[in-house]
């Protein structure tokens, strides 16, 4: 391992601001990227300290940053955590894979959503708001008060904790792997994990049904069955594939794209009706 003759590192001050920063999180939510703005808000203390200004691994790290994020806001610390410590390493580490960034992020992503997501917004909340409910009813002022007592305690409980552990088990993971190859089979086990996920919101969110009926009365079948046959979620997966090829153009806009496909349902469905 290589590293550089003075070697940056992270202090109190830029974790505390990870720490506030992360509580904007949902603030710029957007359909392209959902919370990708507000991660990148976070991270940007950890990138200004770690990396020279007009440098290229600052401009690799501020678009890293910027890269579609999901996680609950309540353990997105524990992202930023490891994601800063492993800036840390790209920062110090000449041989380092910055790509193994972006994978562990986006390995890590779904998980930490689909945990915090049931504990956290389907169990503390509903909890906070049934105690505040009971209360309320009976005009009693404790109602609204608990409820942010109830959910915000353990709320920013987890934010510190997580970030805290992120942050240091991130870095003794590091060290681990770098003495072999654990960080290469790392970003092919996250690679492969980001591809599932994928996958499985191909074939979860994404609906076509296409209008073509194969045969004749009580044998006509529709032709989506018989792609399936071939492939379950065939359509899905062909039309996710020009949407990625259409997006890969040159020039090309995220919110085109969206736009035209509102624009092609639409025509789609109006020449339906009149069939």
């Amino acid at each position: 391992m290589t590293t550089s003759s003075s070697e940056k590192r992270l202090t109190k001050k830029e974790l505390r601001q990870i720490f506030w920063r992360s509580c904007m999180l949902d603030s710029s939510w957007n359909y392209e990227r959902q919370q990708n703005i507000g991660y990148s808000y976070a991270m940007t203390p950890v990138v200004k300290k770690l990396h020279e200004d007009g440098s290229e691994k600052q401009r690799r790290a501020y678009a890293r940053g910027l890269d579609f994020m999901a996680v609950t806001p309540q353990l997105s610390t524990l992202l930023m955590g490891i994601n800063a410590a492993m800036e840390e390493e790209n920062a110090n580490n000449e041989d380092f894979d910055d790509s193994t960034i972006v994978a562990v992020k986006t390995s890590l992503m779904g998980p930490l959503a689909g945990v915090g997501d049931s504990l956290i917004a389907a169990t503390l909340r509903i909890i906070a708001t049934g105690v505040a409910i009971g209360f309320s009813q009976q005009g009693s002022l404790l109602g609204p008060i608990l409820l942010l007592l109830i959910f915000n305690i353990p709320g920013f409980a987890i934010r510190y904790l997580g970030l805290k552990f992120g942050y240091r088990y991130g870095q003794s993971f590091i060290k681990n792997a770098a003495k072999g190859d654990v960080m290469e089979k790392v970003t092919l086990a996250a690679s492969i994990v980001g591809l599932m996920a994928i996958g499985g919101m191909v074939a979860s969110y994404v609906s076509l049904d296409l209008p073509f009926v194969v045969g004749s009365g009580d044998f006509a079948r529709p032709l989506t069955d018989y792609l399936d046959m071939i492939m379950p979620c065939l359509t899905q997966i062909l039309l996710f594939a020009l949407m990625y090829w259409i997006l890969g153009r040159k020039g090309v806009k995220t919110v085109w794209v969206l736009v035209a496909t509102i624009v092609v349902c639409i025509g789609a469905c109006w020449l339906g009706s009149l069939l």
